[in-house]
């Protein structure tokens, strides 16, 4: 899977989309049939998949998050399962947060580690059976929904309203991962975030073949204290205009943007320029919580920056309270059903 999003992929297609329009037809054809035909392992637990349509944020970790919330406030004890992007790690672990730098088991991997248990692992199923034998009562997987090889009982996809699809091409001359058709199909319930109109066309028909459509918006935390004050926001995500906004919206004057890959670690001559700037024109540091992950543990000019940068923590919140809880409810029916189609215990 491409790991980095041209530019082209977010505006209307053009020369460079179509140019590569045949082999997205195959990338197509071969992503739809693996995911229409894959043979998923059951899971012993119930299994929520957060996913998305594309390569490229749109709010996967926080929204992963708000369902580990919802299933703590309901006396359960969710698991986190995630690949570990980005990690060097490649065997099935447990993350330790007070241990584990982001450099081994990933930056997406440590966030969620500070909410609930989490398991890294390359091989889905190995990972949920690890989980279980750590004593999670419900699996919430941090992506896969396009790949996994495991049952899935709820699959939330997650849809950014102003970045949309992008061009609407697939892999590589857009940004889509399948066949929407398949995805469509696939789905439980899609969940539209932020108040732009690039996803209307998808949500309409999500509703038309009978999905649950849910609302949320990104939340930073009211502890924030940027209002007035002039920054230098860096940050490596796959949508750093999103961050941006999120700056603007808790009253950060943004004198200067920093832009880097999704999941970079941030190089030491990098790091001494951000310092430089800031001192140079008397501006704050500012990043995401992701971000920040990635400079926890290490020393010299990346324990300085972490020690000087204001990390804007944010929050999945739901339109309607109760969404969360009811897919936590769902994904449990849908587990027991499962169970009782194979002839097993429900």
């Amino acid at each position: 899977m491409v790991s980095e999003a041209p530019p082209f992929w977010w505006i209307k297609a053009d020369w460079r989309a179509w140019s590569l329009s045949p082999i997205s037809f195959l990338y197509g054809v071969v992503a739809g049939r693996r995911m229409a035909r894959s043979k998923r392992a059951e899971a012993s637990l119930p299994v929520i998949c957060v996913g998305n349509f594309t390569v490229g944020g749109a709010g996967k970790t926080p929204t992963a998050i708000a369902l580990a919330r919802a299933a703590k406030e309901k006396g359960l004890k969710p698991g986190f399962l995630s690949r570990g992007y980005g990690g060097s790690i490649d065997v099935t672990t447990v993350v330790d947060p007070a241990h584990h730098r982001a450099d081994a088991v990933g930056d997406e991997a440590l966030l969620l580690a500070r909410e609930a248990m989490t398991v890294i692992s390359r091989r889905r199923v190995a990972g949920a059976r690890k989980l279980a034998e750590e004593g999670a009562d419900i699996i919430i997987m941090d992506d896969g929904f396009q790949s996994a090889r495991l049952a899935i009982d709820f699959a939330l996809v997650v849809i950014d309203t102003v970045r949309g699809i992008g061009n609407g091409h697939l892999v590589p001359g857009g940004p889509v991962r399948a066949p929407i058709s398949e995805q469509m199909r696939q789905l439980s319930a899609l969940l539209k975030v932020g108040d732009g109109d690039a996803a209307d066309a998808l949500v309409r028909q999500a509703s038309r073949a009978g999905k649950q459509i849910h609302v949320g918006a990104i939340r930073p935390h009211r502890s924030q204290i940027l209002a007035g004050r002039n920054v230098i926001a860096f940050t490596g995500i796959a949508d750093p205009e999103k961050f941006y906004r999120t700056v603007n919206a808790v009253g950060g004057l943004i004198a200067v943007r920093r832009s880097f890959p999704d999941h970079h670690f941030f190089t030491e001559d990098e790091i001494e320029s951000l310092l430089e700037e800031a001192d140079k024109h008397k501006l704050d540091l500012v990043t995401t919580a992701k971000d920040a992950v990635r400079l926890v543990g290490h020393h010299g000019p990346a324990e300085r920056l972490l020690e000087r940068a204001q990390v804007v923590e944010i929050d999945m919140v739901f339109d309607d309270p109760h969404a969360p809880g009811n897919i936590i409810d769902a994904a449990f029916a849908n587990f027991r059903q499962r169970r009782l189609k194979r002839g097993g215990k429900p």
